[in-house]
């Protein structure tokens, strides 16, 4: 596959001094003790759920082609249209959504675009006026959404700020009310507030509806409205290499929350066959599973306990979305032991959404194994991505964004 000269030598250049630091060859541990020492947990784990829910399997329609992207991490850039529905729905129970019909794609149709911004942003103009943006999340020490957001506004000539407030959740309130009354026009929201978030917000669009979560919100100038998207999922979608075929594959996601439902959704829009999901909680992972089976009844979802052996000789693409081997407490560690992915399929690809450190010890073991994998650089900022057009109705360079993160890791 190609690789972008121009991003590799300019990266290559500025991180010299850290890539030269970084990196240790220890042991991976398994990551299961380090999740539970950063997230307190008080539900019951249920072993006799440990073999997959029974559901029932129908073929996927022949006649729909997978929408790829055209976008492969260090490959030349492209634009993806996004058109988002002008139609907003009122909040509803994230808990009993209604099904979604077949034929609802969240997604917007792909069109050809330029590898870089268009022409009348090539050259901006700097705006007079200041717009205001923010982050708003707990813990927040090592987001690199500034440095993503501050050079698209740059690259798109919009004059506007990008500030890091860590919440906890006990302050959501008082947070929405400040950035409501100070003049704020967005924000992101990370966790653990993507759900809470939900009952704030004045209206939902519908590419928040399958999801479940929020992360991105647009604050009405005129009426002081918030409204709710979720750019996740295009973000997990639109790193995944072109030359990766997703019609008819069977899926593993280890992990239940915000980060596994943006790629259930992203992955089911693409019509894979099967998704199996790992959980800590099997009793609570039953509710999701048959939730998604009314909204994609041509997939099966299958439930498997976590912390047991994992086999994985039927998945065709391997998803972490657990916090596990994040830079903090669970650095170091891997949700997933090498004999496990030792099962792998040499065909499969391993997908891991974290991207702080770049090359966690599942993506080493992954390269260790000579297995295809992406991390979570190009998620983080193809997300940002679309938030950008969201507030904006402009284009910013993905290039100059995914720079900027490379340059600051």
């Amino acid at each position: 596959m190609a690789v972008n000269k121009e991003l590799l030598e300019r990266y290559k250049a500025m991180k010299a001094a850290k890539l030269a630091q970084q990196g240790t060859s220890e042991h991976p541990k398994t990551g299961f003790a380090a999740l539970s020492q950063t997230q307190t947990s008080t539900q019951t784990t249920y072993n006799s759920y440990s073999q997959p829910i029974p559901a029932p399997t129908v073929a996927p329609e022949q006649n729909q082609s997978p929408w790829q992207t055209t976008y492969i991490q260090d490959s030349n850039t492209t634009e993806i249209s996004n058109n988002y529905n002008s139609q907003f729905t009122a909040p509803q129970s994230f808990m009993t959504p209604a099904p979604m019909p077949e034929s609802t794609d969240i997604f917007s149709t792909p069109t050809s675009a330029p590898t870089s911004a268009p022409a009348q942003y090539q050259t901006p103009i700097q705006e007079q006026t200041v717009k205001k943006f923010a982050l708003i999340g707990y813990p927040l020490e090592h987001s690199m959404s500034e440095y993503i957001h501050l050079a698209g506004f740059k690259s798109m000539g919009v004059n506007a700020t990008y500030e890091i407030l860590p919440t906890p959740p006990e302050e959501l309130s008082d947070r929405i009310k400040y950035l409501r009354t100070n003049g704020y026009s967005g924000f992101n929201v990370t966790i653990p507030l993507k759900l809470p978030v939900t009952l704030f917000l004045d209206e939902i669009d519908p590419s928040s509806s399958v999801v479940n979560a929020i992360n991105t919100v647009m604050i009405d100038p005129q009426t002081n409205a918030l409204r709710g998207y979720n750019t996740d999922a295009k973000g997990f979608i639109s790193a995944i290499p072109q030359d990766f075929a997703l019609y008819g594959k069977t899926v593993a996601i280890l992990g239940t929350g915000g980060a596994a439902r943006a790629a259930i959704t992203a992955l089911a829009q693409k019509q894979v066959k099967e998704i199996s999901l790992y959980t800590r909680n099997i009793a609570n992972c039953i509710e999701l599973a048959d939730y998604l089976r009314k909204t994609f009844p041509n997939i099966t979802f299958n439930a498997y306990q976590i912390d047991q052996f994992k086999d994985f000789s039927n998945v065709n693409i391997l998803v972490n979305a657990t916090p596990i081997g994040m830079s903090g407490s669970a650095v170091g560690y891997t949700p997933a032991e090498e004999d496990e992915l030792r099962t792998l399929p040499n065909d499969a690809l391993v997908y891991d959404v974290i991207y702080n450190p770049k090359k966690t010890n599942l993506i080493r073991l992954a390269q260790k194994l000579n297995l295809k994998y992406i991390n979570g650089v190009d998620m983080l900022v193809w997300q940002a991505y679309e938030a950008q057009k969201i507030w904006t109705g402009r284009t910013p360079d993905f290039k100059d964004m995914k720079i900027a993160l490379l340059e600051n890791l």
